[in-house]
């Protein structure tokens, strides 16, 4: 294999520009932040703007992986939004009416009760798209609006704070001097990898994606297969709104987890799996999500007004999801290569009376 073929076969690979995009948005802030890649311990933990991005981006991963697997069965999830606000609101509600917040038995039982009701709402999403046959974007569309409601009733339109230590350490606690959510996450992400490439699972999900009704007739259980799917988006939001009311020891059902679903879709498609369902990727939306969470750091470090953060994550955004379609890389760096490319030399065609020709004597 010569070099170019072996440079080709990089840039096709589905993680090779979002890294690219990734350590290029970590470069840029080191003008403005010139120890943006130091890490230093103080009190026995780890601080850095590199273990910021993953602290601050570990929810939006856990959201991120579990919508993976529901846009590759070809379907969307617009709840995980309203799921963190609820999640967060009721484990909050629960541990703010216990007189010891400290015990850790009264911790997790209001922790098992919030991932409960994201269970359920999952469990709701996945009967309404797979039973009923609503289109996905219309069934989660219903929690999305009115998830935000409950939330809001939970926590009777205030923001409740709470003082619990055991709880803390979810979305801001440390262990072996990194943030705990970092070993959350790769649990989770690791869970989700042996499942979906060790196991028949992510074939069969991948399939359903594929066609549904052809799946179907060969006997895969595919409306069980899209059930499953939401259960376990829902289930991952869940955990992340656990770390976010866990960081911020409060849960603000109008303002938690708002829009994080528009980043978990951004990440999935930067990571490089097709909305339209399918093959997918979960290192890929890893990176992805990272991208989002470094992109959004960025933004605030060079400065860019709050008016226009959007535009520019917008615009960033494209560039990246240009640069991974195989059509604008071949208009584009493939006219250039056949631009720069050498004119091959012409070949002129002798005439016909200039042919050898035989003597016969």
């Amino acid at each position: 294999m010569t070099t170019t073929s072996r440079w080709r076969a990089l840039t096709r690979h589905n993680l090779f520009w979002p890294i690219v995009v990734l350590v290029a948005l970590l470069l840029v802030n080191v003008p403005f932040t010139p120890d943006f890649f130091a890490i230093r311990m103080t009190d026995g933990h780890l601080y850095g703007s590199l273990v910021s991005i993953v602290l601050f981006g570990s929810p939006l991963i856990l959201v991120a992986v579990g919508m993976t697997l529901v846009i590759a069965t070809g379907g969307i999830d617009l709840s995980v939004g309203a799921v963190v606000a609820i999640t967060g609101a009721l484990t909050c509600s629960y541990i703010s009416d216990q007189s010891d917040q400290d015990a850790l038995a009264g911790v997790l039982l209001a922790m098992g009760v919030g991932l409960i009701a994201a269970v359920v709402c999952g469990l709701w999403n996945g009967f309404l798209v797979a039973r009923m046959g609503i289109q996905p974007i219309i069934a989660t569309l219903i929690i999305m609006v009115a998830g935000r409601g409950v939330a809001q009733l939970i926590t009777d339109g205030q923001i409740i704070t709470i003082n619990s230590e055991p709880y803390k350490l979810i979305g801001g606690g440390y262990w072996l001097t990194l943030p705990f959510s970092i070993f959350v996450v790769a649990a989770v992400v690791a869970i989700t990898v042996a499942l979906t490439r060790r196991t028949a699972l992510g074939l069969l999900v991948e399939s359903v994606g594929g066609n549904a009704e052809a799946s179907r007739l060969v006997g895969i259980r595919s409306r069980r297969i899209k059930i499953m799917v939401y259960v376990f988006c829902a289930l991952c939001a869940g955990i992340a709104g656990l770390m976010i009311s866990s960081n911020t020891s409060a849960a603000d059902g109008n303002n938690a987890g708002l829009w994080i679903e528009l980043d978990a879709i951004l990440a999935v498609v930067i990571g490089g799996t097709s909305l339209l369902g399918g093959r997918f990727s979960i290192g890929g939306t890893v990176v992805g999500a990272l991208v989002i969470q470094t992109l959004t750091t960025t933004i605030y470090t060079i400065g860019v007004p709050t008016q226009t953060n959007l535009v520019f994550k917008a615009a960033v955004v494209i560039v990246v999801c240009l640069l991974q379609s195989p059509k604008f890389r071949a208009k584009v760096f493939g006219a250039r290569a056949k631009a720069a490319a050498p004119a091959a030399p012409a070949v002129v065609a002798e005439p016909a009376d200039s042919a050898p020709k035989m003597e016969v004597s």
